[in-house]
């Protein structure tokens, strides 16, 4: 037995780091009370918190993400207070929908009335834009006529690569401690507590938060709860565009488009390059089994979707990097306390947890510290239908 923390966090990627970071804050800076414990190095590109930049928004199709935005953005705001760091870049962003190729598709609420409709339930503006007015403003897009956009201007990038190091840096500053190199084998629910158990050593926790991503399972086994996650593999690429000024954050909006493919992109940040990726869409795989090998096919499908609508925004292939979405079944995250073991708590990202990622920390820190969360999270439940019924059908929006 090496030691006895107050609170264990397993996984220190982005949402274990702002764990840390929140649930350090609220211990009261008392040497040793919280402990985190990474299986790789800090920073490490095998799972889904690496790179530079995630986009952060207001415009949710959802109301349960609208409802937790306002948020979100605080919290991000309040690590920005306190570390001198920015993490947030406001650029505004579009949400751009091909309405002919995606004609008769089925689409949720992931369409231009989801998005209008819980915009004005939750009182975030838009501007509503043609193709004319799109090119109008932002004359790098080339558009045939047929699309639709919506822009809300407080849309933007939130740095991934450095608000994790910056939760860290603070959780490290209230007195937390990490262990790198220190995957954790097991979890034993205890009459007081949990005890972890790594390979080296067995930690003792009065509560114990899972942020483990696409290992979730792997943690939770001793802990009587599977949960039916999909583990894909999804990729992103950085184009050294020789149109800096054009795509630069200040010229350049970060955005979504959604046509007979969906695709995401960012101005000129992190990298003297553009960055675009697919949104869904890649190969199932396991944390042991996934690539860093990039798919040529969605390579090229980038590239002609790049040459057909931003021509300027490509350029030479800096590079491509592969990360995991580990998804449930509904493409919810999951954010609750166990119920087979309330001394532990488990969040999972879904593959657009990012930005949210500060507010989720802070969220777990409740769970583990209170007992319940001021968030409505309702919808993040472990005992949902999706997560319960064998037959549920897997609803992603690809």
């Amino acid at each position: 037995m090496n030691s006895d923390h107050r609170y264990v966090v397993v996984g220190c990627g982005g949402l274990g780091s702002a764990a840390l970071y929140w649930l350090a804050r609220a211990a009261g800076s008392r040497e040793g009370a919280v402990l985190g414990l990474e299986a790789h190095h800090l920073g490490h590109d095998r799972g889904a918190s690496q790179d530079h930049s995630r986009i952060i928004r207001y415009a949710q199709h959802e109301d349960a993400y609208a409802a937790l935005a306002p948020a979100a953005y605080d919290a991000w705001h309040d690590v920005e207070r306190v570390s001198g760091q920015q993490l947030v870049v406001e650029t505004g962003g579009l949400v751009i929908e091909d309405v002919e190729a995606r004609r008769g598709a089925d689409t949720g609420s992931r369409n231009m009335d989801g998005y209008r409709a819980v915009a004005a339930r939750h009182g975030v503006p838009l501007e509503e834009l043609d193709a004319k007015g799109v090119t109008h403003r932002w004359p790098q897009f080339r558009l045939s006529g047929t699309e639709q956009a919506l822009y809300q201007r407080r849309s933007g990038i939130v740095d991934a690569r450095r608000a994790n190091a910056t939760h860290v840096a603070l959780a490290r500053g209230h007195g937390a401690h990490v262990e790198q190199d220190s995957p954790v084998r097991a979890l034993h629910p205890t009459r007081d507590g949990v005890e972890v158990v790594t390979d080296d050593e067995v930690y003792r926790a009065e509560q114990v938060i899972v942020t483990a991503d696409a290992r979730t399972n792997e943690v939770l086994a001793g802990v009587g709860r599977e949960l039916p996650l999909t583990v894909l593999q999804e990729q992103v690429t950085y184009y050294a565009t020789p149109n800096l000024l054009a795509f630069s954050p200040e010229n350049f909006p970060v955005f979504m488009w959604h046509g007979a493919d969906n695709f995401y992109g960012f101005p000129v940040y992190g990298e003297v390059a553009t960055k675009l990726g697919q949104h869904m869409g890649g190969h199932e795989v396991t944390a042991d089994s996934r690539t860093f090998e990039a798919d040529p096919l969605r390579r090229k499908r980038q590239e002609e979707f790049l040459a057909e609508h931003v021509p300027g925004f490509g350029g030479p292939e800096l590079y491509t990097k592969t990360c995991l979405y580990t998804i449930p079944p509904d493409q919810h995250f999951v954010i609750d306390t166990v119920p087979e073991a309330p001394n532990v708590h488990v969040a999972v990202g879904a593959g657009h947890a990012f930005k949210f990622a500060s507010l989720i920390g802070r969220i777990l820190a409740e769970l583990a510290t209170a007992g319940r969360s001021r968030h409505p999270i309702d919808t993040f439940s472990l005992d949902r239908p999706a997560l319960l019924d064998p037959g549920f059908e897997r609803r992603f929006h690809v």
